[in-house]
């Protein structure tokens, strides 16, 4: 089985790292291609204006100048001698959970995975206090990584859709298990917005995404999470609201 690596921290990002590790479970015919830099918060985004540039760090390991899209794009058109088999996205240093899965570099190389055609999974380590920068610990996706992945390569993903994983901020031994949910919902009304001045005395300002958890019960990734499981969460890309299409064309008629 042939393996693409990819993710949004940075072809040096320690979640990589983890995500090598847990593919090497399945295959030796690994491929990484990932950003040069972080790209967190990138989405769905392609480089258009500038051009990208591609570094190769070994046989099978490059860095392109761009987006997690770019990557993945490079990746099938450029780098690999054949399609993968499975697309890995990951591991995120931080959640992806609810809404957030709109701004995720790392959800959407994983949609441009969908969008060729390839099975692909995005990966996200849960954590809980701000400014850990690189000590997030990844000890919850290294050690049950591999079991989420399993049984996922035996199961049909329909056409144009994919899978988000997240892992609790726990240890591996405090992991209660792993659930399949729907994604959740954030509110974002109350989220931050940083003011700064920096040292040429101009303002600045620095967004903060913190949510407030709107979907009582245990039926989505929010909750999962929240109750120490690990959650599994298949999303589609067509995002038509299907409930509306008649009363809206009734508008046209």
């Amino acid at each position: 089985m042939r393996i693409l690596l990819t993710n949004d921290d940075g072809i040096f990002a320690p979640g990589l790292e983890v995500l090598e590790r847990i593919a090497a479970r399945f295959s030796d015919d690994i491929w990484i291609c990932a950003p040069a830099e972080e790209q967190s918060g990138a989405g769905h985004s392609l480089t258009l204006s500038r051009p990208v540039r591609l570094r190769q760090h070994d046989a099978r390991r490059f860095s392109v100048s761009g987006t997690p899209t770019d990557s993945v794009m490079m990746a099938l058109r450029e780098v690999m001698p054949g399609a993968p088999d499975l697309i890995l996205s990951g591991v995120n240093r931080g959640a992806n959970l609810g809404d957030d899965v709109t701004y995720s570099g790392t959800v959407s190389a994983a949609i441009e995975g969908a969008l060729a055609g390839i099975r692909s999974i995005a990966l996200s380590q849960v954590y809980e206090k701000e400014g850990m920068g690189d000590t997030v610990p990844f000890a919850a996706a290294d050690a049950w990584g591999a079991k989420v992945i399993e049984p996922l390569l035996g199961v049909p993903f329909a056409p144009r859709t994919l899978v988000n994983v997240n892992f609790p901020p726990l240890a591996a031994d405090e992991v209660k298990g792993i659930r399949v949910v729907r994604q959740g919902f954030h509110d974002y009304a109350r989220g931050s917005v940083v003011e700064g001045t920096d040292p040429r005395g101009y303002r600045y300002f620095w967004f903060g995404l913190h949510g407030i958890e709107h979907t009582p019960g245990h039926a989505t990734d929010l909750e999962a999470i929240q109750d120490g499981y690990v959650s599994v969460t298949p999303l589609q890309l067509d995002l038509t609201h299907d409930a509306s299409l008649a009363a809206m064309a009734e508008r046209f008629a």
